[in-house]
């Protein structure tokens, strides 16, 4: 525990000046002499300031301009936020300008944000007088590990805390993994499960696949990914292809025996290939034709890897290679190692594959060695790592995780096991501590029920890990909110993307953050205890929650949607179909202020409910609404519910979104 950290003794601001947009306030920049820690406040006038801060903690660390130019918006972190909130915001890099967190990894998990959350308390007793500030930090993902980590690691700094999209300490690499592996044997039927478990679909995902299929599909499941999730096949396998580029270097560093013994040693799935895993690994070599670096990357729209430092751009770090001759196959996440040149012995990931271009990503361990990559030089790429992580996890069977029991036999694993687990050391290596579930603070964890990259049954093995502590007593200090139709990332959806779009299939939880801010504000400040955690069980990997919202708790409302009465309805053109919907808020949560139809899967949402009918006070609804279709084919018509707590129509902040989907096939 630290109150005081004697590494940062000695702040300072090189700016200071008041700001109109996107509201007024002041904002204070500095950072602490002799290291690297540097941040940002955006400070109300006192008028709008009621004694309290807000601080989100990013994923990576690197930039403390995030709240500025919009990298924070899918967490809520925003200035006009918490301000409206009574606060001011505060952020920082973390403690380093890389977004990877060095030799000291508790510097980028709690050290940097407990001396920037102190330090901002002195600045605003100097603007508004003596006091205490009571502060509350959130963060996401990696984030999320930093803030279990502030409050598990800290006394006296933070008040309350939103950790959300968590993961647990065995998290890393497995959750990729595993996933990799269901992505490889059953990209090509992606599709297919995915209808199967739309509304109005068959039901059964594993109809039509070869045994070796259903394992796998058998196996990600019980693991935990959402079945609901394989609607976002192809955005998963380039996110977790992106996410593999920076773990890579850390898990062959961590385990490098398991990738030779992968191939090599009986009970291993590399050691007798199956004719699947034969025919996808590669090992091709070839030629640089040409770099291609970060600014020029930026003028292309190739996106910059994700260990490039937020903001930042380093002109002659390689973002992609142009190489010719590729092999016709599935390249991503193999290792693409310089043999010859100025950059030999280094190596990249490839992140995907546009006709003659390799987008590359780059680990801590080989990131600033690649900027002398050129033309002529020569290149192995080489997945057989890739492949060999897909099933990293079946040798890292522990008794705290019932999800790991499908590879035990009587208690006693199936597969040889390595000699430790790796998951606990990335825990550490990302926030500074492994969770424990010990703080004196107030918690409110926010978790996706279909989230991809943290499996929601995660967020039920910390609230294990807190009731551990903490006893009968766990609501004075803990709640769990799950929000349905939500992934890791809020939805974004292009003009070009294909139908239905995401922003019809689910929902952003910025809302849900906020309001839980809010909650954990009021619970510390004034002992209102939040809504109490959602209704929930794990089955087989998988959480399960009421369908009703007043059933359910958290604070989302549900929307059970129907065509005609049913999951689907199967029409003519031009027929008008009736769409219902039943809305259930939790009790004491809120309120509706919008409920709003698409469609045809454009994400338009063209038409939206009256006030009239929807004025912010009425906690439940039957909706119907009439439509219908001029072109045949396929139709998942989708009714996003917002609720505000106070019922507030007008306000961005807090306002709680969850939709309903119904399929309507048009001939």
């Amino acid at each position: 525990m630290i109150t005081r950290d004697p590494l940062y003794t000695t702040p300072f601001v090189d700016v200071d000046e008041w700001r109109d947009e996107p509201v007024r306030h002041r904002y204070v920049h500095g950072g602490f002499e002799g290291t690297e820690l540097l941040f940002s406040c955006y400070f109300p006038p006192p008028e709008r300031y009621e004694g309290r801060f807000f601080q989100p903690i990013m994923f990576m660390s690197g930039t403390e301009h995030a709240a500025g130019t919009g990298l924070l918006d899918g967490m809520g972190a925003s200035i006009g936020f918490a301000i409206d909130s009574g606060g001011y915001l505060v952020e920082s890099n973390l403690g380093r300008r890389s977004a990877f967190p060095g030799e000291d990894p508790t510097i980028t998990g709690f050290r940097a944000s407990a001396a920037t959350a102190q330090y901002s308390r002195e600045l605003a007793a100097e603007m508004y007088g003596d006091h205490r500030p009571f502060g509350y930090c959130w963060g996401g993902s990696g984030g999320g590990f930093k803030t279990m980590s502030c409050l598990e690691s800290t006394t006296g700094v933070w008040d309350g805390g939103v950790p959300f999209v968590i993961g647990s300490p065995l998290s890393l690499p497995n959750v990729f993994g595993v996933a990799g592996h269901a992505m490889r044997l059953l990209g090509h039927k992606a599709a297919a499960i995915a209808d199967a478990v739309e509304p109005g679909g068959r039901g059964d995902m594993y109809a039509g696949l070869t045994a070796e299929e259903r394992d796998a599909l058998a196996e990600v499941t019980r693991m935990g990914f959402p079945p609901r999730a394989w609607s976002f096949a192809a955005t998963v396998d380039r996110s977790h292809a992106a996410i593999w580029s920076v773990l890579a270097d850390k898990v062959i560093g961590y385990d490098p025996q398991y990738f030779e013994d992968f191939w090599t040693v009986p009970g291993y799935l590399g050691a007798d290939p199956p004719p699947s895993l034969e025919r996808a690994r590669v090992q091709h070599k070839g030629v640089v034709a040409k770099p291609v670096m970060a600014d020029e990357g930026q003028e292309m729209g190739i996106p910059m890897p994700l260990a490039m430092p937020r903001g930042v751009t380093i002109e002659d770090l390689p973002v992609a290679l142009r190489i010719d001759g590729l092999p016709d196959a599935d390249l991503r996440g193999a290792m693409l190692s310089v043999t010859s040149g100025k950059a030999a012995g280094r190596n990249m990931w490839v992140v995907a594959v546009a006709g003659d271009l390799v987008i590359t990503g780059a680990g801590e361990d080989q990131h600033e060695g690649l900027a002398g990559v050129a033309a002529g030089d020569e290149i192995v790429i080489d997945n057989s790592h890739y492949l060999a992580v897909q099933t990293y996890h079946r040798h890292q069977v522990h008794p705290d995780y019932p999800e790991w029991d499908q590879f035990c036999v009587a208690g006693e694993p199936i597969y040889p096991q390595r000699p430790t687990h790796m998951g606990p050391r990335f825990a550490r290596g990302g926030a500074g501590s492994v969770q424990s579930g010990r703080f004196a603070a107030k918690m409110i964890v926010v978790e996706s029920l279909m989230d991809e990259s943290a499996y929601p049954w995660q967020a039920v093995y910390y609230r294990r890990l807190v009731e551990r502590v903490l006893g009968p007593a766990i609501d004075d200090q803990f709640r769990l909110w799950f929000v349905d139709h939500a992934m890791h990332m809020a939805p974004t959806a292009g003009p070009d993307d294909p139908r239905p779009v995401s922003t019809t299939r689910i929902v952003s939880y910025a809302g849900v953050l906020q309001q839980a801010l809010r909650d954990v504000a009021a619970w510390v400040e004034h002992g209102q205890a939040p809504p109490p955690t959602t209704v929930h069980e794990v089955v087989d990997g998988q959480v399960a929650v009421p369908a009703g919202g007043r059933d359910r708790g958290g604070i989302q409302a549900s929307v059970d949607v129907r065509a005609n009465g049913r999951a689907r309805a199967d029409v003519a053109t031009g027929e008008a179909v009736e769409l219902t919907a039943v809305v259930e808020v939790p009790v004491g949560t809120g309120t509706i202020v919008r409920a709003e139809w698409d469609f045809d899967g454009a994400g338009t949402y063209p038409y939206a409910h009256p006030r009239q009918q929807l004025d912010g006070s009425a906690t439940g609804a039957e909706l119907s609404v009439s439509h219908a279709f001029d072109l045949p084919g396929t139709y998942f018509p989708a009714l996003r519910v917002t609720t505000q707590r106070l019922g507030d129509v007008d306000t961005p902040y807090a306002r709680v979104q969850n939709l309903g989907r119904v399929r309507v096939v048009v001939t």
